[in-house]
């Protein structure tokens, strides 16, 4: 989960839209607690997978393995 810093609404909307797409796989009020790390790591992985709009409806993780792509080559 992501909190947003004081006075920053600007990061809200994306907030809220992650927020929702994790209550797809896990209902309000539900107790973190009693979530393996492994069924997290199983939700990361298939919210990483799911292509979004914001992204030219490319993977986050491609995007993330695009950019680290582009990083190493200019070192």
């Amino acid at each position: 989960m992501f909190i947003c810093d004081p006075h920053s609404p600007w990061q809200r909307g994306s907030n809220e839209n992650l927020n929702g797409l994790i209550r797809d796989f896990y209902p309000k009020g539900t107790n973190f607690n009693d979530v393996s790390e492994d069924e997290l790591r199983q939700m990361q992985d298939l919210l990483n997978a799911r292509p979004r709009k914001t992204l030219g409806f490319n993977t986050p993780a491609e995007t993330l393995d695009e950019y680290l792509r582009g990083v190493a080559l200019t070192t």
